[in-house]
């Protein structure tokens, strides 16, 4: 069975950026995550208990996006490897941050990385 948890679309402030003016003041962030994890034993049980909740990721990316970095690839990095760390039965991370209005000088809805990183140990 293939099952994952998201989270779509998670809008935070931060303080990422190479340019002393993103770090001091910072800026808008949208997060998308999803993770393969196996929720067969939730969709029978019903309970929360039997799956991980979509609530202690969130709570996990904030933490991790309230530390402040220069690259939004290292940012992206320890989040998606924190989470393989923190929850190993995760199969797969997929993440994508997007900084709001980036100080390029172009007119667009945002900027930024995406990456998928298998956890070779949960299979």
């Amino acid at each position: 069975m293939n099952s994952r948890i998201y989270i779509a679309g998670l809008r935070l402030h931060a303080r990422h950026g190479v340019m002393e003016q993103e770090r001091r003041v910072g800026g808008e962030f949208e997060v998308t995550l999803s993770v393969d994890y196996d929720i067969s034993r939730a969709m029978e049980t019903d309970d929360v208990a039997d799956t991980l909740s979509y609530a202690d990721l969130c709570d996990y990316v904030r933490s991790e996006m309230a530390v402040p970095s220069n690259l939004l690839e290292h940012v992206a990095g320890r989040i998606a490897r924190g989470i393989l760390q923190r929850w190993p039965q995760v199969g797969a991370v997929n993440l994508s941050i997007t900084k709001l209005n980036p100080p390029m000088g172009a007119d667009c809805d945002g900027a930024g990385v995406e990456l998928h990183l298998i956890n070779d140990k949960s299979r």
